[in-house]
């Protein structure tokens, strides 16, 4: 809730009436990369070389986009090698607060600032956008490295191989041409799908949004009837990219949301293909169900003005999935 401008704190956060009453999400604002060498990227500047113990990770437990980047500190092996600080989970009038009272809230422990925007104006005193994790630190320069996760779990899949000598390609460049228009139709319809059904302010808004949802997710379970991952046999960043909002689907997104024409576990692949990629070395460690639930419910006014914090199910992520006939 809220965004910086010129970097001074406004309340404003989005505004649906400026489009029809869809919600638009607004682009990361920095873009560069970390390399092996230190070299430019595909955009931003240079300078920011891979090194161990020189970058951090701000994330929040409960945000699908942070949630993208420490999977593949996972299982890249980069939990020694790049550091992380958690928000606490209510977004309240002030932004994501680094409030440490909360199990699981970490404060920040690089700055000791008390909120996150003040990272953002740390980096940029005049900086302007949406104050949004996750944010890709570097201890070095003082500076935000990018605050785009699709390019932060790209930077985390190769830059430093030469330093954990983790060599598992999640972004095969014999893959990335069939890869993307996937990405782009899990992204469109189903990643921020859920946010243009949740935050709609009418009635076509929404219809468009939670109709164009389940036609994905249709469709994605008669994929993976015959297919163990989005690509075939080849784990890829297509399934890490796709397993944040799926874990959050039925805890949240159902029914705080409105996307209730199912739950996620009336479709029998796709359940059994979200409990196996739970079930991956390391990933169970990065969901934080508590944080998840109270932060949707308790943060989004608008919706929930009461603030209840619904009892939710008893989800078992840990049972047995059975994919393994597939390949």
């Amino acid at each position: 809730m809220g965004q910086l401008v010129n970097g001074k704190w406004s309340d404003e956060w989005y505004d649906t009436k400026a489009s029809g009453g869809k919600f638009v999400r607004t682009t990361a604002g920095f873009r560069n990369w970390i390399t092996p060498d230190g070299a430019a990227g595909p955009s931003g500047t240079g300078g920011f070389k891979a090194e161990s113990g020189r970058y951090h990770l701000y994330v929040s437990y409960a945000c699908p986009w942070a949630h993208r980047t420490l999977i593949f500190r996972q299982i890249k092996g980069l939990t020694d090698h790049i550091s992380v600080d958690v928000v606490h989970p209510d977004m309240m009038q002030g932004g994501w607060s680094f409030q440490a009272d909360y199990p699981g809230a970490t404060g920040d422990s690089l700055s000791g600032k008390p909120f996150l925007r003040d990272i953002y104006t740390l980096a940029d005193p005049d900086v302007s956008g949406r104050v949004t994790v996750p944010i890709l630190w570097d201890k070095q320069q003082n500076t935000i490295v990018s605050n785009e996760s699709s390019e932060i779990i790209r930077m985390f899949n190769s830059a430093f191989d030469g330093i954990t000598g983790n060599n598992a390609d999640y972004w095969p460049e014999t893959l990335r041409t069939a890869m993307e228009p996937i990405n782009q139709r899990i992204y469109s319809t189903f990643n921020n799908g859920v946010y243009k059904s949740g935050f709609a302010s009418t009635q076509q808004a929404y219809d468009e949004a939670v109709t164009a949802l389940f036609d994905t997710l249709e469709w994605l379970d008669a994929h993976l009837a015959t297919n163990r991952y989005l690509m075939g046999n080849q784990l890829t960043e297509a399934d890490w990219r796709l397993f944040p909002t799926l874990i959050r689907f039925d805890p949240v997104y159902h029914t705080h949301f409105k996307c209730n024409r199912k739950w996620l576990r009336e479709f029998p692949n796709l359940w059994a293909y979200t409990r196996e990629l739970y079930q991956w070395p390391g990933v169970a460690e990065t969901v934080n169900l508590d944080h998840i639930v109270r932060h949707y419910h308790y943060s989004h006014e608008t919706i929930n003005p009461n603030r209840i914090i619904p009892i939710n199910p008893v989800i078992d992520y840990g049972e047995p999935h059975g994919r393994e006939s597939l390949g």
